[in-house]
């Protein structure tokens, strides 16, 4: 898979212990890759998807915003493609501590990216940031990848600023004399969901944890819309840019929308009575919202489907159901990601998808 790019590759992956990249950790490994991770440990109290896995790889354990740990961390194990995924991911912890997100998912990119134009080994990078990263305005098409960015709370606007700051070091500090261009592509994924996720104040977490103790999960607005897609599809997405960074196609070195089918875009709502049917245990109630959200947020991701040949594998319903299991099977005490990822790759490959061949 990925035209077997990642065979014996060395990466790094920063915020391996979260939940997109311990799922990333755990496809790279899978993939031959020999990986390097660099995060905050696993939130204190909540189950760790990351710990769970038990990966054999890598791992310093320190923060995005401390530079000299992480260009020492980056010079020692000489990735020649970092996946950057470290970061403040949260809308309504913006709010509550703006000035951390903006340290976090600014200057930490910054210094990601500072660090990598000086390890002359390093050939890629790809910076994961938000389809929140966009000056919404409510509109009923999806937002594209020259459309205005900005962002009303602090997270989606330092989001907004990590873009900026990336599209300044892929303009400014692409040439390195004696060392391969280095080629920095951006990632704007929807709403992700998939197993393995416990942060607060997301919509598939809270479920589990209402479930878990048998009460109604408290929903603040079931009318808001979303690009709902499973883990894995962004996953996938971050691998084919990657492989292709890698392969020296400077075509790929831009900003790419992530995203599902537009028929696949649903409401809140609308996913809770989905998932409802597949985990009968599932109940809600609404509850005032607490600090201003967006209503509705489309993403066109025309871009990547017509320049990289990427199509998402599972349509909501099956991402739905996959998660669900994903949660019921913990309480079981079992953990499914690696047979959950195994079926996905079969499920690409028999769709024929490019980077499944």
């Amino acid at each position: 898979m990925f035209n077997d790019i990642y065979q014996g590759c060395r990466v790094f992956v920063t915020g391996h212990t979260g939940f997109k990249g311990s799922w990333l950790a755990l496809w790279l490994q899978q993939l031959g890759a020999q990986v390097e991770g660099y995060a905050l440990p696993p939130e204190a109290g909540e189950p760790a998807h990351w710990s769970a896995l038990g990966l054999d790889c890598g791992s310093t354990l320190a923060d995005i915003r401390d530079a000299g740990v992480l260009q020492q961390s980056i010079e020692r194990a000489r990735p020649e493609i970092v996946f950057h995924l470290a970061a403040q991911p949260l809308v309504l912890a913006s709010y509550q501590d703006p000035l951390t997100t903006w340290q976090t998912n600014v200057m930490g990119t910054a210094n990601v990216l500072e660090a990598c134009r000086a390890v002359d080994s390093v050939k890629a990078v790809v910076v994961i940031t938000t389809d929140k990263c966009y000056e919404n305005k409510e509109w009923s098409w999806g937002y594209r990848e020259t459309d205005t960015l900005g962002g009303h709370d602090p997270y989606s606007a330092s989001k907004a600023a990590a873009e900026l700051v990336a599209a300044s070091y892929r303009s400014s500090f692409a040439e390195r004399a004696g060392a391969p261009r280095l080629l920095i592509a951006t990632a704007r994924a929807g709403n992700v969901i998939g197993g393995g996720d416990w942060a607060q104040n997301r919509l598939i977490p809270d479920v589990a944890r209402a479930v878990a103790v048998g009460q109604r999960v408290d929903i603040r607005n079931p009318l808001a819309i979303r690009p709902w897609q499973h883990v894995l599809e962004s996953l996938s997405a971050y691998l084919l840019i990657g492989e292709r960074l890698l392969a020296g196609d400077e075509t790929v070195a831009c900003a790419w929308n992530v995203g599902p089918l537009e028929s696949d875009i649903a409401s809140v709502g609308e996913v809770l009575t989905q998932l409802g049917r597949l985990w009968p245990a599932v109940a809600w109630q609404q509850v005032g919202a607490v600090a201003h959200e967006t209503s509705a947020l489309r993403l066109d991701s025309s871009h990547i489907r017509t320049r990289l040949g990427w199509q998402p594998v599972w349509r909501l319903q099956q991402a739905l159901a996959q998660t669900g299991s994903w949660y019921q099977d913990w309480m079981r005490g079992e953990l499914i990601s690696l047979q959950q990822l195994q079926q996905y790759q079969h499920d690409a490959a028999l769709a024929g998808l490019v980077w499944a061949r």
